[in-house]
């Protein structure tokens, strides 16, 4: 993504126009981060719309001959993301183990309905929703934004060793999901 200094410049002196063309050009590029965080559309526009008020807020402090803008706006809207997962974790519902297991199961009864001939095509970014969300943040963090154990650690406020604890229960969790939506596969296919 490329953004021109001039487009910049006007959105650091408050022109309105601008900043609606910076939020447009940069939809594409952020809105995804939004969405590995979010389980729904309406909160992840939301979230958006508050890291992109921090963009905007900081672009004065951006030295884009040190840094181009693409990784600092990715940077600042991850960190956003962050923030409110802290702001909210006391808040979250945490979803359990035995919840899990029951909803895999309705899936696997051989119920045919247009919800599960599309659950077998789905992605590994539809798999993390059945991860706990604390297992699902590491899991994102690490394998997609590419942070460091050290550095999740200071993210989430928890030791490296949680932080892998959380990685490896991530994995161990997504083979088992994998392997039940391959049976599920196969059995659909055998009808």
């Amino acid at each position: 993504m490329h953004i021109d200094v001039k487009l910049l410049k006007a959105c650091a002196k408050n022109k309105r126009k601008a900043q609606e063309k910076l939020y447009e050009a940069c939809f594409l590029f952020l809105m995804p981060i939004c969405k590995r965080y979010h389980n729904n559309e309406q909160d992840a526009r939301a979230a958006y719309n508050v890291a992109f008020l921090k963009i905007i807020d900081n672009l004065n402090k951006l030295d884009l001959e040190e840094v181009p803008f693409a990784a600092w706006a990715k940077r600042v809207m991850t960190n956003s993301l962050i923030d409110e997962y802290r702001k909210n974790k006391k808040y979250r519902e945490k979803i359990s183990k035995r919840d899990q297991e029951r909803e895999l199961e309705y899936h696997s009864t051989g119920v045919k309905n247009e919800a599960e001939s599309n659950f077998g095509e789905s992605s590994i970014m539809d798999l993390l929703e059945y991860l706990n969300p604390s297992t699902k943040r590491v899991f994102i963090l690490y394998v997609i934004e590419g942070y460091t154990h050290k550095e999740i650690g200071e993210i989430m406020e928890m030791s490296n060793g949680t932080s892998k604890w959380h990685l490896s229960k991530a994995r161990k969790e997504l083979k088992v999901l994998l392997e039940k939506l391959e049976k599920i596969k196969l059995q659909n296919l055998a009808i």
